[in-house]
C-alpha cells in the first residue's frame, strides 16, 4: 500500500494521475497546507523541506521497512520504476523522460507558481506588481512555447510513448487562462492537452481531494491574511533544540 501525504494542488495531482494510470492501491493522507500541517514535526521527519506531497511505500521491493520519498518528480520515478510502467529503463528513452521531468520541476512548476502568485496579489495592498506579473507571464508563455515546439515534433514529450514526463507537466497547464495565456496560440500543445484531459485516469487523478479544496477568495479577509502569513515569505527554520 502506498500512503500519499497530499493536498489537491498541481504538485499533488501529478502523483495521483500516475497512481490512477497504474491502478495501484493508495491511501490519501490529507496535508492541509492552509492549516499548516506541513510544518508539524511528524511531517518534517518525512520531508525536511516542509512541502507536500510525500510518499510512504509500506511494501517496497525487496521488503524491509517502509520507504519515504519527497519531491513529486522523485516520487513519480519511484512509483513508475516499481510498477515497471510509464518510465522506460533503456538508457536513451529513460533520459528522454528524465530531462522533461527535471524541466518540469526546475522550470514549468516554479515559474507557473510565481506567475499565479503575482497575478493574485492585491496590488492596492501590496503595491505595483506590474513588473513581476509581466516577467512571469512572459516566462510562462515561453514555457508553453517550449512544450508546443516539442509536441510539434513528437506525439508525447519523451517521444512516441506516454510517460511520467507527460503526467508531471499536465496539472500545471490546467490554469492556462489564469496564467494569462491563450491556448489557441499553441496548436500542438492544445492537441496534447485535450488528449490527456480525455484520459479517464487523468480525470480521476485530477479529481482526487476535490472535497478538500477551499476557495481562498471566498474566505473571510482575516482568514485569507492568516493563510498568506503562514505560506508566504517564509525564512529558514531554526535547528531543533
Amino acid at each position: 500500500m502506498i500512503d500519499l501525504h497530499y493536498w489537491p494542488t498541481p504538485n499533488g495531482k501529478k502523483v495521483t494521475i500516475l497512481l490512477e494510470e497504474l491502478g495501484m492501491p493508495y491511501k490519501i493522507v490529507p496535508v492541509n497546507i492552509g492549516r499548516g500541517d506541513q510544518f508539524k514535526d511528524e511531517f518534517l521527519e518525512m520531508n525536511p523541506n516542509h512541502r507536500m506531497p510525500v510518499m510512504v511505500d509500506h511494501e517496497p521491493k525487496g521488503g524491509g521497512k517502509p520507504i519515504v520519498v519527497f519531491e513529486s518528480g522523485s516520487i513519480m520515478m519511484y512509483i513508475a520504476e516499481k510498477a515497471g510502467k510509464f518510465w522506460p529503463q533503456d538508457t536513451r528513452t529513460k533520459y528522454e523522460v528524465n530531462q522533461w521531468v527535471v524541466w518540469q520541476m526546475a522550470n514549468q512548476g516554479p515559474k507557473s507558481g510565481e506567475c499565479g502568485h503575482f497575478r493574485r496579489v492585491d496590488q492596492a495592498k501590496e503595491g505595483d506588481q506590474k513588473y513581476a506579473i509581466t516577467r512571469f507571464t512572459d516566462e510562462v508563455n515561453r514555457l508553453y512555447g517550449v512544450l508546443n515546439n516539442r509536441l510539434y515534433r513528437h506525439k508525447y514529450l519523451a517521444g512516441d510513448q506516454y510517460t511520467i514526463a507527460d503526467m508531471i507537466c499536465y496539472p500545471w497547464t490546467i490554469n492556462w487562462k489564469f496564467q494569462g495565456q491563450d491556448i489557441e496560440e499553441f496548436k500542438y500543445f492544445k492537441r496534447w492537452f485535450e488528449e490527456l484531459g480525455a484520459r479517464p485516469a487523468v480525470q480521476k487523478g485530477m479529481a482526487v481531494g476535490a472535497d478538500l479544496s477551499v476557495e481562498r477568495d471566498k474566505l473571510p479577509p482575516e482568514e485569507q491574511a492568516r493563510i498568506r502569513k503562514l505560506m508566504y515569505n517564509q525564512r529558514a527554520r531554526p535547528i531543533p533544540a
